[in-house]
């Protein structure tokens, strides 16, 4: 694919990708950079990980996790086969973090296609790094939404500032993995920095993308209250209180070796976060409460059965039928 690359500049020992935090320089002696699907092709900077997807699969919004956008839709979801950050837990390293990765490249112009094909809303960007794929993505969202879709992001949230803000500008929802509340944690655990993603995560939460996050509980790492305490009053303050949160239980995986999650940590962090955050969700635990209540009157807006969905408490205009209370949901009947 001769596609131009973008974020990148020349200097004296190579190119310098400037899509990322990572910076990666692109010269003879590493011509790929972390991420694996941006580099140097035949000395020049090229995109050998351009349009090449890992999976695609018609999946639940849910599973993004996405519960206040679109609830109980469908949508087309795929992923490059790389990721810009080296997370020893994570859940999808074998797509994420090897060299082997089968992929198939499917074009621009097929991808929108196939996003309107079985009740499909769109397409996620997921399963492993979305924002290391700029020129694809960029290609692809406009197609979508010409259509009337939508382009979900399922990301780290480590990207620089000046192309964050490109993807704000053609995508519509964002679910966020927040990894921790320590730089500790993201140099230690994820090769990375930890105030690029908290910078973000405000930008998006103040920008019209809807924005939902994620947070892995892993026992020993970032399980302490208090630190649990500092996120969620930073959240509600730089994001807003009704920004959504799902906590997810940690399973070993990679190259961290801890024993599983307990439930009951779990429980703790949502009565943590919901001191101050009015929608927190345990996201798989399957036989936790999922619906979504509303923050004022706590009459259920949207029912959860598994992945079957029940939008029922909200009204043409964005609020719950009854207390009038706005809702932050993204519906088809209305927007809060």
């Amino acid at each position: 694919m001769e596609r131009e690359v973008e974020w990148v500049e020349r200097e004296d020992t190579g190119w310098q990708c400037k899509l990322c935090p990572q910076h990666c320089v692109w010269n003879d002696r590493s011509p790929l950079g972390l991420c694996r699907v941006r580099g140097l092709v035949e000395g020049e900077p090229g995109l050998p990980g351009y349009g090449r997807c890992v999976s695609l699969s018609i999946d639940p919004i849910e599973k993004k996790p996405l519960y206040h956008f679109l609830p109980g839709s469908q949508i087309l979801s795929t992923g490059p086969a790389g990721c810009n950050l080296r997370c020893d837990f994570c859940q999808n390293w074998t797509i994420s973090q090897t060299d082997d990765t089968p992929t198939r490249y499917v074009s621009p112009e097929d991808l929108a296609d196939l996003a309107f094909r079985e009740g499909s809303r769109g397409v996620a960007f997921t399963y492993t790094e979305p924002t290391i794929w700029f020129e694809y993505i960029a290609d692809v969202a406009p197609l979508v939404r010409e259509r009337g879709g939508s382009v979900v992001m399922v990301s780290n949230g480590y990207v620089n500032p000046r192309p964050l803000e490109r993807y704000l500008e053609i995508t519509d929802a964002w679910n966020v993995d927040l990894k921790a509340w320590t730089e500790r944690f993201y140099k230690e655990r994820c090769s990375g920095y930890r105030d690029p993603v908290f910078d973000n995560i405000a930008r998006i939460g103040e920008s019209d993308c809807h924005l939902e996050l994620t947070f892995l509980v892993i026992p020993g790492e970032n399980d302490d209250p208090e630190e649990w305490k500092s996120t969620a009053s930073w959240l509600a303050e730089n994001a807003g209180p009704k920004t959504v949160l799902h906590i997810s239980r940690y399973f070993p995986s990679y190259r961290l070796q801890r024993p599983s999650t307990p439930v009951e940590k779990l429980r703790q962090a949502k009565e943590v976060f919901s001191e101050v955050l009015e929608y927190v969700y345990l996201g798989n635990v399957h036989f936790e409460q999922a619906d979504t209540l509303c923050s004022s009157c706590g009459q259920v807006l949207v029912n959860r059965s598994g992945y079957r969905v029940r939008v029922s408490g909200v009204s043409d205009e964005g609020r719950c039928t009854s207390c009038g209370e706005p809702v932050p949901l993204v519906t088809d009947v209305g927007k809060g």
